[in-house]
């Protein structure tokens, strides 16, 4: 039970328009992307809408060989099934947003297309399609294109058959993360520049870390990969580390103001640093050590705090 209660923790979403933005990075000032589109004032919305900006720009991953102008992305986590119904409730969404443009056409429908994302082969559905006239195509490894019987031109991506040496982002949004396509997807964003890039690979990391917590603790053993997660996740362990500060600092002038001033500094210090290990341990779920060494906290403290942990 208390399993089960974990794996709805996972925010998998956030995670995966983040993979989505990876993916497409090489075209991305081509590309522009509108998460939870709403499709009317209700709350009825797409997981992802990429409008092609340029409609003669070729994008170079595989997972956008199939775009048009507008692209409708819908993503099925983990613990999501993906049946015949919501196969056509996915068409329902491309049909929604194409009738409700603001003048007659206004979205061509050999302008739009359909991806849908799931890490499991579908292969109810697959059966299910051929069985309704479709024909199913395997454009790219683990990328199925729908022709035939379809409104759209529609691809089902299955991330679990993706090529790992291009699609790692997306490989990692899982329960069973391979260890090789966690490297060598901090191996990829440490090229990252740009402040939005990194944001979207650190949603990704945010999800994959939630999911495989024993792997991460494996990774984050090795030297490089722990300054890599670090690096990547820069922000977050200041802000852990700012909360642990000021908590601790609180803490100790609270109780050594009645030594004196330079007493209560001296342990609001102590304190404060107590804290923001125990900050670390808790958002990143760093070991006490590996939380110390992202401290700076000299080696010969480290068995004074651990005995206070």
């Amino acid at each position: 039970m208390a399993y089960e209660m974990e794996k709805t923790e996972v925010q998998w979403h956030p995670g995966f328009c983040g993979a989505a933005e990876i993916e497409l990075i090489s075209n991305r000032e081509e590309l522009e992307f509108l998460r939870e589109y709403s499709l009317s004032k209700e709350p009825l919305r797409m997981d992802l809408l990429i409008i092609k900006k340029l409609s003669n720009t070729p994008i170079e991953n595989e997972i956008g060989h199939i775009f048009k102008k507008y692209n409708i992305v819908e993503y099925k986590s983990p613990e999501d099934g993906l049946s015949i119904d919501d196969y056509y409730k996915t068409i329902g969404y491309a049909c929604l947003y194409k009738g409700l443009g603001e003048h007659v056409d206004q979205i061509p429908a050999g302008e739009l297309t359909l991806s849908i994302f799931r890490e499991n082969f579908p292969r109810k559905l697959l059966e299910t399609l051929k069985k309704s006239g479709s024909t199913l195509e395997e454009a790219y490894p683990g990328i199925w294109y729908v022709r035939g019987n379809v409104l759209f031109d529609t691809q089902i991506v299955v991330t679990g058959c993706l090529r790992g040496d291009t699609h790692n982002s997306l490989r990692i949004l899982s329960r069973n993360a391979k260890e090789a396509d966690i490297r060598a997807f901090l191996t990829e964003v440490k090229q990252l520049t740009k402040p939005s890039d990194k944001n979207n690979a650190e949603a990704v990391l945010q999800v994959s870390i939630a999911a495989n917590k024993e792997l991460y603790e494996k990774i984050r053993r090795d030297r490089n990969m722990c300054e890599a997660l670090r690096d990547l996740m820069k922000e977050e362990i200041n802000e852990a580390l700012a909360e642990g500060r000021q908590k601790g600092m609180e803490e100790g002038m609270e109780k050594g103001i009645e030594k004196g001033m330079e007493k209560g500094m001296e342990k609001g210090m102590e304190h404060a640093i107590l804290s923001s290990i125990k900050n670390l341990m808790d958002t990143m779920k760093l070991t006490a050590e590996q939380a110390m060494e992202a401290l700076r906290v000299p080696l010969a403290d480290w068995d004074k705090y651990t005995s206070k942990l």
